[in-house]
């Protein structure tokens, strides 16, 4: 049965191109003989030449011949069409991995090179599903794992009081840090879906970015590390809730992967009508490999999982400044510097 699916799959085209000429033949004929009948009728010419019994064996052994050849021979420009179909049921069927080479005219060249492009995205962005997939499974179950054998050991009967106390703490981290994730997995959720920026309102930056690095100050100062703040007086409209998810989680990574004892650097300028923040520490580079990978969801660049986080920081960086019609990247990462670079449009003048 899928034998002749298939094979009626192939003829279907030729057959429709057949029946198309079948049409036109039809017509064609059907107007020569009425405009031989017409012309019979004025006299033009002879009527015993329409009623010639051979001329319409003719003409019908015509039709039926032309429309043979009309199957046969549609097979070979429509190959082409053919071959597209066949690529699109396979992209289809998950197969992201097929490619076209029509070649011939450049319209079928230009086709080609067109669908290999959608493809290859299709296929990328495959990957990426898959690899977030498997990343937000590690990520939720490493915790709940964790969870359950410090539960389970806590029913022991052997266990020092300062061995429970140890392994409470420990459920009680792991427990945040799932409530963290999950918290952030929902926030993200809900920017992506977001297409308005929506409570907008005109407020101060610098004393945002204040209040930011105030509420860090502490794991700063675990780490003794000195800040650089550098930061004229700018007033911006936007989203002040989502703006202060920005500095937190870029001063976040920047007190994170700040050596003991380095610098944290935070600069606000203006260039034009828009505001220009960067977020620099002085830890380790980022590898160029790794840079382009920053902003995708879970991808964390330290693959030792040494300091804590789950990479969706820096996607909501990028997803909160889109919204407000600014650009976030890495401006440069060396053995010196790490500089994440924020601008954002919406300065208010009058108000600086």
């Amino acid at each position: 049965m899928d034998r002749w699916k298939r094979c009626w799959k192939r003829l279907r085209l030729p057959l429709m191109f057949a029946q198309t000429v079948l049409i036109i033949l039809i017509i064609t004929m059907i107007l020569v003989i009425g405009g031989v009948y017409v012309l019979a009728a004025i006299g033009i010419v002879e009527d015993t030449s329409i009623r010639h019994v051979p001329l319409l064996i003719f003409a019908l052994v015509s039709v039926l011949v032309g429309t043979v050849l009309a199957v046969v021979a549609s097979r070979v420009p429509l190959r082409p069409v053919q071959r597209i179909m066949d690529a699109i049921d396979a992209i289809a069927d998950g197969n992201y991995g097929v490619r076209l080479d029509l070649g011939g005219i450049e319209e079928f060249r230009t086709l080609s090179v067109k669908f290999n492009h959608m493809a290859q995205e299709l296929e990328s962005v495959e990957m990426l599903r898959s690899d977030f997939v498997n990343t937000f499974s590690h990520e939720f179950k490493t915790p709940i794992v964790s969870i359950r054998g410090f539960a389970r050991a806590l029913k022991w009967d052997d266990l020092t009081p300062e061995e429970r106390e140890e392994y409470l703490d420990i459920i009680i981290s792991e427990s945040e840090r799932l409530s963290e994730l999950a918290s952030h997995v929902l926030y993200l959720s809900k920017l992506e879906k977001q297409t308005i920026l929506t409570d907008k309102q005109s407020f101060d930056l610098t004393e945002q970015l204040r209040l930011v690095i105030a509420l860090l100050h502490s794991r700063m100062a675990e780490k003794k590390l000195e800040l650089q703040f550098d930061c004229g007086e700018y007033f911006i409209k936007g989203n002040a809730e989502m703006l202060k998810q920005v500095w937190i989680n870029l001063l976040d990574n920047a007190i994170k992967f700040s050596p003991e004892a380095g610098t944290v650097t935070v600069s606000l300028s203006r260039e034009g009508d828009t505001l220009v923040c960067t977020v620099s520490n002085n830890g380790p580079a980022i590898p160029a490999d790794k840079a382009g990978h920053i902003f995708e969801k879970f991808y964390q660049a330290d693959t030792s999982h040494a300091t804590k986080g789950n990479g969706l920081g820096l996607p909501m960086v990028q997803k909160i400044v889109q919204l407000h019609d600014g650009t976030v990247r890495l401006k440069c990462s060396d053995e010196q510097h790490t500089t994440f670079e924020v601008r954002l449009p919406g300065l208010q003048e009058g108000e600086n």
